[in-house]
Order: structure tokens, then C-alpha cells, then sequence
């Protein structure tokens, strides 16, 4: 099992979310974040100055198991990429266990679908 961690562009949150939908990809979570980039410099906009090194993103977390990784990636990168600075991280990381508070069960069986 893997954990992906994929921190976005908001406006670009719907089509990520109807690709991983697509992928296969059908529990994650989500938050608003705030992040600090490598663009760091003042603008104005209309008659406003605001600064851009704290920028607003999505947040997506994913557990998912290994034949899922690649797809969900995949998915992420193609919608999410504009070739831009900002346009986001994904990290991959092992996850040891999980547990269905539910259910008491563990492992990758957690994960599985049942309707």
C-alpha cells in the first residue's frame, strides 16, 4: 500500500478529481492549504498590491494499493500540469497498515470495494 500526497492548483481540483473518478480512484480526502512557492514577489491587481509567496492549493491524500499508484499519478499529472510554476508536489509514501475503525480489520483488505 501507498500513500500519494498531491498539493494542487484550486482551479484545477474538479477535472483532477473526475480523473481519479476515472482511474479508479474512488476514496480520497481533500483540504485547503496554504503553501509557500519559488515565485515570491509583489503584484498588483487592479490598484492592489498582494504578495505571492503564500499561495492557496488543494491538498489530496490517497491510500491506495500498489497496481493503483501509477494510474492515480498519472491522473493527477495530466490534469493538474499547465507547465507553469506552481503547478503543484505529489509525494508517494509506504503505508504499513491500515485498521477499519469500523470493522477491526486490517491490511490492503480494508481498501478493497464493498457495497
Amino acid at each position: 500500500m501507498k500513500k500519494i500526497e498531491a498539493i494542487i492548483r484550486r482551479t484545477h481540483f474538479e477535472e483532477v478529481k473526475e480523473a481519479l473518478f476515472a482511474a479508479d480512484i474512488n476514496w480520497f480526502s481533500y483540504s485547503e492549504v496554504k503553501a509557500i512557492g519559488q515565485d515570491r514577489q509583489d503584484r498588483i491587481y487592479r490598484g492592489v498590491m498582494y504578495s505571492t509567496d503564500i499561495i492557496e492549493r488543494i491538498e489530496i491524500k490517497i491510500v491506495c494499493r500498489d497496481q493503483f499508484v501509477q494510474p492515480a499519478i498519472e491522473a493527477i499529472m495530466s490534469t493538474a500540469r499547465t507547465g507553469e510554476i506552481g503547478d503543484g508536489r505529489i509525494f508517494v509514501s509506504p503505508v504499513d497498515d491500515t485498521y477499519s475503525i469500523r470493522t477491526g480489520e486490517h491490511g490492503d483488505s480494508v481498501l478493497a470495494d464493498k457495497k
